[in-house]
């Protein structure tokens, strides 16, 4: 199938949303439309949610949001580029807490319903504790998530501090200095940060996750930071789900940003909800039975 390369989007609109739960707080986020002089009430809408010490135009996240065949929201959590707060490098309730405003936000103000989330490493554990808490509520009408270099071990979080022990010993701490948005950020990991990160409970996706979504789970086969076993561990989870589906594709080249790939995500999903829109979606591994380059 033929993916083609052009923008949807008609109207891009950068929106502040109040976070309660912090003084002085907005999330930043920027809504996509395809139609923007029609009505939203009850128009689907994609989320995206970033990953750590990301943003939401990073990557692949802006790309995709300008093609995709439905509107999108894509946003900042608490502490990230545009949005107030502080970021803590273990607390992804904070990031739920964010994903709950933001969505109903989008729903009293716009009326939109939550189509599809699209998760980045940390933004997909988000999304997975979204949409098994809201699952009868307001996840019950998602329809798909795609599930990019998602973490289920979360207790290999410990690996980092093992392979990095003698800096841990000698400062207290695990330090590391990235760029974000042509700016520094620093992270600092602490023991109870290490402790907390490991206790975030992914099994609650083999009885929580909702039946009925379709997923489809894309992972780097050259990932450093998630190992690529997790997204085999998905396809077993939400391989058994009826009448929701799974496709696993492994990228053979990729790294756990899709690195210079951005395009293998981006024509994937877009392949992806055709199909489903097309009532062609099975349980499996990306184009199986297809021959293709070896």
């Amino acid at each position: 199938m033929t993916v083609i390369a052009q923008n949807t989007s008609v109207k891009t609109t950068k929106i502040s949303i109040p976070q309660p739960l912090e003084k002085d707080c907005a999330i930043v986020g920027v809504l996509e439309q395809l139609a923007p002089e029609q009505p939203t009430q009850g128009r689907r809408i994609a989320l995206i949610l970033h990953g750590t010490m990301g943003h939401k135009d990073y990557l692949f996240q802006k790309r995709l949001a300008l093609r995709l065949p439905i509107d999108s929201f894509r946003f900042d959590f608490r502490g990230n580029h545009e949005s107030g707060g502080t970021w803590y490098p273990s607390k992804f309730y904070n990031d739920l807490d964010d994903l709950e405003i933001v969505v109903a936000h989008l729903k009293s103000a716009y009326g939109y319903v939550v189509d599809m989330i699209v998760g980045h490493s940390r933004g997909s554990v988000v999304a997975l504790l979204w949409l098994c808490k809201h699952r009868d509520g307001d996840a019950k009408d998602a329809r798909r998530f795609v599930n990019v270099s998602g973490r289920y071990r979360m207790e290999k979080i410990y690996d980092s501090l093992e392979a990095n022990r003698a800096e841990f010993e000698k400062l207290g701490y695990i330090e590391r200095t990235v760029t974000v948005a042509r700016k520094p950020f620093v992270s600092r990991m602490y023991q109870k940060d290490y402790d907390e990160f490991a206790s975030i409970d992914t099994s609650i996706a083999w009885t929580q996750f909702p039946a009925h979504v379709d997923v489809l789970t894309l992972h780097g086969l050259q990932d450093a930071v998630v190992p690529p076993y997790d997204a085999f561990i998905y396809a077993r989870i939400y391989g058994a789900r009826s009448p929701g589906t799974h496709m696993l594709r492994y990228v053979e080249d990729a790294d756990h940003n899709f690195t210079g790939m951005s395009e293998e995500v981006i024509e994937s999903v877009l392949e992806w909800m055709a199909q489903q829109e097309k009532n062609e979606l099975t349980t499996g591994v990306w184009r199986t039975g297809v021959k293709g380059k070896l």
